[in-house]
């Protein structure tokens, strides 16, 4: 009867090499590529009707939509505009400028942070929408009041990104057009709104809506334009980089 033969011990296991981030120039592209997922336009008149008609509850469906493009779009944003740096950085570091431009990249860094705490906040769709149905629209008046503020806060910390990339794009040898200063709005009186919105019963709640979708209607169309300005640019120093 042969010997019984111990079998091998099993190999060590391996875990397999964590995937190599993609480059800083296709993350510009997909983020860029991405922005008819994130970035909704709304359509006050249409969204009136289908309120009426559905006898106010496609409402909760315009309170879901609000909340999940301030989210989304913010973080797309945040990727679009963190990729374009890195890309800009290893271009002008390519151009051995990078010390000139240091000081640029640095006020990036500070608004970028700006930018990252505010995809930390609160921006649950679904939730909001929960809170909207158990407080009969209280919540609603909040989330309106963080909606535009995240607004300010967002266009005024991105628009000093573009500003910055705008320059260091120029100085690499791709023209980019800066962004519309003109497009930077105030932050809302909210108490007065609130007050107002109780003592007409709601019918000044429409034009707060209104104006809400608008503003970020427009904030979308100012940020394409930019963007195709910023991935025209990406596209004309990549054969700098191959080199």
């Amino acid at each position: 009867m042969p010997a019984a033969t111990t079998p091998p011990p099993p190999a060590a296991y391996v875990a397999p090499p964590p995937p190599a981030a993609p480059p800083a120039s296709d993350r510009v592209r997909m983020a860029w590529q991405r922005r008819h997922d994130s970035d909704y336009i709304f359509d006050f008149w249409s969204a009136l009707g289908w309120t009426v008609l559905s006898c106010g509850f496609y409402s909760f469906y315009i309170l879901f939509q609000l909340v999940r493009r301030d989210r989304d779009h913010i973080a797309r944003r945040v990727e679009l505009l963190d990729a374009a740096t890195t890309f800009a950085w290893e271009q002008a570091s390519a151009q051995g400028i990078n010390e000139e431009l240091r000081p640029a990249f640095e006020r990036i860094s500070t608004s970028m942070a700006v930018l990252r705490s505010q995809t930390t906040q609160f921006r649950d769709p679904i939730i909001w929408l929960i809170l909207d149905i158990f407080t009969s629209g209280i919540a609603r008046i909040v989330a309106y009041c963080l909606l535009d503020g995240d607004l300010v806060t967002h266009d005024h910390a991105e628009g000093a990104i573009e500003a910055e990339l705008s320059e260091i794009y120029n100085r690499l040898g791709a023209a980019t057009a800066p962004p519309d200063p003109a497009r930077l709005s105030g932050r809302q009186n909210y108490v007065a709104r609130i007050i107002v919105t109780i003592v007409t019963c709601g019918i000044y709640g429409l034009w707060w809506l209104y104006d809400l979708m608008i503003e970020w209607n427009q904030h979308f169309e100012h940020n394409w334009r930019w963007e195709d300005g910023l991935a025209a640019s990406v596209q004309t120093l990549l054969p700098t980089q191959a080199a």
